[in-house]
């Protein structure tokens, strides 16, 4: 017996050198072949919209916060950095082509805050239901009258079109205004906001402002396009000065000569 396990030991003993080198090169090739973690992009704080400004004045808590920010720029895809972003962008940043991707990012994040002022008066808890025939429909995921919640005024029915990270099943046992719902917690709600304007600028083509976009906020000629616009009068520095319009430029004439014509 001990005859014939002395070379059972001595196969072992070979198999473990012969094919111990083997095992090691191939775990250090897959390794080698493991993708790595992608960084986070480099985030930069945009300026305070007009109603966050005045907020702060009246010593107002419920306004834009710095992580916001971060939430919305860690959301830009690349396509949203690129020449693909329509040119009515310059409509308020003239320089976007120009300008760093950093930069870039926090226009957005300006913008997403410009829009939640129009929307929501940047309160996060914002719940409207809407009864007006010709915009209260039935929500496809809550099954009721639609309600528009949140920084942006999202529905649970985004969900499903965008992608957003919304769960009626759980928020439907919560009161309306809890800040725990899904649907009003703004770092989902603004990402949510982020996925929907990607898919009307970038696989739609369309415009930012145009007739069909999701927010009326961004429909020009409505109330609430006009209350944006409001808000979108201090951008980053590195958008450049907008142009002033023919009428403004006009008026902004006729005030200068004014002096000189009284005299």
């Amino acid at each position: 017996m001990r005859g014939t396990a002395q070379p059972t030991i001595c196969l072992l003993f070979l198999s473990v050198v012969v094919f111990s080198p083997l095992a090691c090169k191939r775990g250090d090739g897959q390794a080698a072949a493991a993708p790595a973690h992608s960084s986070p992009p480099v985030t930069k704080a945009a300026p305070p919209t007009p109603l966050a400004i005045k907020k702060a004045e009246l010593g107002n808590d419920v306004t834009w916060e710095p992580q916001w920010d971060q939430a919305v720029e860690t959301a830009i895809p690349p396509e949203m950095l690129s020449t693909q972003v329509p040119r009515d962008v310059r409509r308020f940043c003239p320089r976007f082509y120009q300008m760093s991707d950093v930069d870039k990012r926090a226009f957005w994040a300006y913008f997403f805050q410009a829009l939640a002022g129009a929307e929501a008066g940047l309160n996060p808890r914002t719940n409207v239901r809407h009864t007006d025939p010709a915009v209260a429909k039935i929500d496809s995921v809550t099954n009721q009258l639609t309600h528009s919640e949140g920084l942006l005024q999202l529905t649970y029915q985004d969900q499903q079109r965008y992608g957003c990270n919304f769960n009626w099943e759980t928020d439907r046992h919560l009161p309306p205004h809890d800040p725990q719902r899904t649907i009003l917690n703004p770092e989902n709600n603004l990402r949510c906001g982020v996925n929907i304007l990607a898919n009307q600028i970038i696989e739609q083509r369309k415009p930012i402002f145009a007739r069909t976009s999701y927010w009326s906020t961004l429909q020009p000629g409505t109330a609430s396009f006009r209350v944006f616009v409001k808000q979108m009068t201090n951008p980053p520095v590195a958008c450049g000065e907008r142009k002033p319009s023919p009428a403004r430029h006009a008026s902004m004439k006729d005030t200068v000569q004014s002096p000189s014509s009284r005299e």
